[in-house]
């Protein structure tokens, strides 16, 4: 399907805010096009193939990782874009750029690195994804960080504590965390990133989580959602049973929920009618949005996957030794910074240069650290 012309309330290229140090005009594409292809060659974006989604990295090779789950929502964005004629380049860019700052051991790890960096501005993932590109990352000739655009760190940057916020604001007034302090929205193609990874983390989750033998297929039929599409399925094709079940299942989901999202937020848009980008930044409200019976659907399916999967015996046990890795690790380099890089070491504000280090690790390599550092090994298969 052509895509069809930018809707007048669709991020512009052309208008867009521009770069924090500026630079000669590029030779091709887009300015959010140079920021995707900038964001796919950074090392931050490689090392995301070994960083956890919800299985540490050494439980199997067919669950989701940061990367793939990157791809899914980026895929999913890029198609809805297209959809509400929004600027599809800035989706993918912001889909692809907005787990960079992840930790190793998903959200174990982000809550562990937070703990240890509570007496040092704390440690937040959207946060440590903006610092990457604005600062950590070293391919630039002239200057630190991947220089991106403003449209594509203002969508990186999803949650901001108000203390952060308010740090960002006196480095860059009015910059990407002003919203967080005045009440303000995103760009469409950053709402709409929001909820693709919503979309994308309830249904491979499922996938996963059965895959795993933590849940099974019979569970899902319980939720409405799941249970509608499995239905349609049978329908369709009699006797589908175990994996193509799921699969088929799932897929109709993915589908249904893109479908709604597109309605329910044309919908809204033709309501509200804004000029162009800056009037959705002051509405008062999101403007991307799934229809409220969707909303309802999905809220049970998250509901089911916090209790039956990411609270699960198995996954709670494999969380916790996560979370000791981290602190592990993090106590060894503040006390002994010389184990860093020079890079690293060599920063004078250590816990953060500690926390930038470990936060760039993937699972494996925080897992090797740590047996280097401490002579144990806490996972069998570490």
């Amino acid at each position: 399907m052509a895509a069809s012309a930018p809707a007048p309330w669709a991020s512009d290229p052309l208008r867009s805010r521009g770069r924090r140090l500026a630079e000669p005009a590029q030779p091709a594409g887009t300015a959010y096009q140079s920021d995707r292809e900038r964001i796919v060659h950074c090392s931050a974006f490689r090392r995301l193939v070994y960083k956890t989604q919800v299985f540490i990295n050494h439980e199997g090779d067919l669950f989701r990782t940061r990367l793939t789950h990157s791809l899914e929502v980026a895929q999913i964005a890029r198609s809805a874009a297209r959809a509400l004629a929004l600027d599809e380049d800035l989706s993918e860019a912001i889909a692809l750029a907005h787990d960079l700052g992840h930790t190793p051991f998903g959200h174990a790890g982000q809550d562990a690195l937070h703990e240890c960096m509570r007496a040092h501005d704390g440690f937040e993932h959207n946060l440590q994804s903006l610092r990457v590109v604005d600062e950590l990352e070293q391919r630039l000739p002239r200057f630190d960080g991947l220089n991106l655009s403003f449209e594509t760190r203002e969508g990186i940057l999803k949650h901001c504590s108000r203390a952060n916020a308010e740090r960002l604001e006196r480095a860059e007034p009015g910059g990407v965390a002003h919203r967080f302090l005045a009440g303000g929205q995103p760009s469409l193609e950053a709402q709409l990133v929001n909820l693709a990874d919503e979309m994308a983390y309830n249904v491979h989750d499922m996938d996963d989580g059965v895959r795993s033998g933590l849940i099974d297929e019979a569970q899902l039929a319980d939720l409405a959602l799941y249970r509608r599409h499995r239905d349609a399925a049978l329908a369709d094709c009699p006797g589908l049973a175990g994996r193509r079940l799921l699969f088929d299942a799932l897929q109709r989901l993915q589908a249904a929920q893109l479908a709604d999202l597109v309605a329910a937020t044309g919908a809204a848009l033709a309501r509200a009618a804004p000029a162009d980008a800056e009037a959705v930044r002051r509405h008062p409200v999101p403007l991307v949005a799934f229809s409220a019976a969707l909303r309802a659907q999905i809220d049970e399916v998250k509901r089911f996957l916090f209790a039956a999967l990411y609270r699960h015996p198995q996954v709670m046990h494999n969380t916790d030794l996560a979370r000791q890795v981290v602190r592990e690790l993090f106590d060894a380099y503040c006390a002994d910074p010389a184990q860093m890089p020079p890079e690293h070491a060599q920063r004078k504000r250590r816990e953060r240069a500690v926390a930038d280090y470990i936060a760039g690790m993937t699972d494996r390599f925080a897992l090797r650290e740590h047996q280097r550092l401490t002579g144990r090994s806490l996972f069998a298969a570490g």
